[in-house]
């Protein structure tokens, strides 16, 4: 992608064993707390790990406050493990720090706060406001890059839920984002159609959401949120559209990765136990076995 701030491109098998390790991170750092989301933070795993390691977003390594930087915003503030676990794998935090989750003094919260660790630009956690957030950000921008003569607009990627698209706030946000022309905003749906009560379709479905979005007046895309090479394909998509934002409808499954948990309600807000969290990170070891095996053979 363009700008000074690109991450070097690395394969997409790179990509999901990176996605891999998030995983383990995030199964147990929940374990230890005895408390947190594992479902929605699993299926928004493979997006997050795209986002930041497949030479999606321009950010430095070295300082998680360069101001030339992208920005991502976790709307669905619940799953913060996945972001912890990026936060991790960049090096802006010690990997072992992430198991003092949920812990008294903790720079990691349940949901995150831009106050207390590097590389999280938004505080959230009420569900709705994000997109709100990232369109005013990308607003910004653009009025930066052009007070400035800037050739680069900096980028904003907001990551919702499709449960949480059932607040009326994120409509207002998408129908001011496409007046403004914000075609240097994403917006990426995890669509897991799981809530914490039950599936979206059953509590108040969204029904044809490309449908609704386009709408509004935004760029639709369609991909699979566990394949990398989809995701990489639509946010490229989404960099090269011009005049209108973008949302990625990515096509996921709550708990991906950990079998017990896919598709399951229950596991919105319930942490394992520490003998489902030794089950969990056995298969997810022998997940990255294979991944391991399918990169020698590429």
């Amino acid at each position: 992608m363009s700008g000074t701030l690109a991450q070097p491109l690395r394969p997409d098998g790179e990509i999901a064993l990176v996605a891999n390790r998030m995983r383990h991170d995030i199964i147990r750092m929940l374990a230890a707390a005895g408390s947190g989301h594992p479902g929605g933070s699993l299926s928004a795993t493979d997006i997050v790990a795209t986002l930041f390691f497949g030479g999606v977003m321009n950010y430095n390594p070295d300082d998680p406050s360069d101001p030339d930087r992208d920005r991502f915003v976790l709307c669905k503030g619940h799953a913060a493990p996945a972001l912890y676990a990026a936060l991790a794998e960049i090096g802006y935090v010690p990997r072992e720090e992430l198991l003092t989750l949920r812990k008294l003094g903790s720079r990691f919260q349940g949901h995150p706060d831009c106050h207390c660790a590097p590389g999280i630009e938004v505080s959230t956690g009420s569900l709705g406001q994000g997109l709100s957030i990232a369109s005013g950000l990308a607003l910004a921008f653009k009025l930066d890059a052009a007070g400035n003569g800037s050739a680069r607009e900096k980028r904003v990627y907001a990551l919702t839920g499709d449960g949480e698209l059932q607040e009326g706030q994120n409509w207002e946000a998408a129908m001011f984002a496409a007046h403004r022309n914000l075609d240097n905003l994403t917006a990426v749906v995890d669509l897991n159609n799981l809530q914490i009560d039950g599936h979206v379709t059953d509590v108040c479905s969204l029904r044809d959401l490309a449908a609704k979005f386009e709408a509004f007046g935004w760029h639709t895309v369609a991909a699979c949120g566990h394949d990398v090479a989809e995701l990489r394909a639509a946010f490229a998509e989404a960099e090269a559209t011009k005049g209108q934002p973008t949302v990625i409808i990515a096509q996921t499954v709550k708990g991906k990765g950990v079998s017990f948990m896919e598709d399951q309600c229950s596991w919105h807000g319930n942490a394992p136990s520490a003998e489902q969290a030794e089950t969990a990170l056995a298969e997810l070891d022998q997940a990255e076995a294979a991944l391991v095996a399918a990169l020698k053979e590429a």
